[in-house]
């Protein structure tokens, strides 16, 4: 009795063409639902006032991610087998804690800083010794230029783990009417 026929087990597909066509489609599936899946994450960062580079490091980050996802599968489909998936995504887990692990606390201590808001451009802060005012908040690193006109790139996890004075800023004063 041939299994294949009643729709129950079939033989690994051993053609190498026919295995790299399906590794090609399920790579271009992937690659269109990343771009569909980034631009409804962005829609609604938008949608909740989100600023503009945190929109498109967001929209990178999950591209990124389920291309990245979609590689796995494919080739864990390609080698019959879904422990490649599995060991893939577990590998490159291990390389993103151990590899890249202060650029990382940087990039989620950035989030938190910007997401937050409690240091904006133009505030004057002390910090770890130093003292000066906010140019510029990145998602990795924020900017502060000294009373010397130097600038000092402060890295967010270290704003985000340490104490950070922020001086009073200066209340307008409403003028008398005329």
């Amino acid at each position: 009795m041939n299994l294949a026929a009643i729709g129950g087990w079939s033989p690994p597909v051993s053609d190498p063409i026919f295995i790299a066509i399906v590794v090609i489609v399920i790579l271009v599936a992937f690659v269109i639902a990343s771009r569909l899946i980034a631009r409804f994450a962005g829609d609604q960062l938008v949608r909740r006032h989100v600023r503009p580079d945190m929109v498109v490091m967001t929209r990178r980050v999950v591209t990124a991610g389920v291309i990245v996802v979609g590689v796995f599968l494919a080739l864990g489909w390609a080698a019959q087998n879904a422990n490649v998936t599995l060991f893939g995504l577990l590998v490159a887990t291990v390389v993103a804690a151990l590899g890249v692990q202060q650029l990382l606390q940087d990039y989620v201590s950035g989030y938190y800083v910007l997401l937050e808001r409690h240091i904006r451009v133009g505030d004057r802060i002390t910090f770890d010794g130093h003292e000066g005012t906010i140019t510029d908040v990145r998602l990795r690193v924020t900017l502060l230029r000294n009373d010397q006109g130097d600038v000092v790139v402060v890295p967010n996890s270290a704003l985000f783990t340490k104490p950070v004075t922020i001086r009073a800023r200066a209340v307008p004063t409403p003028e008398p009417p005329t």
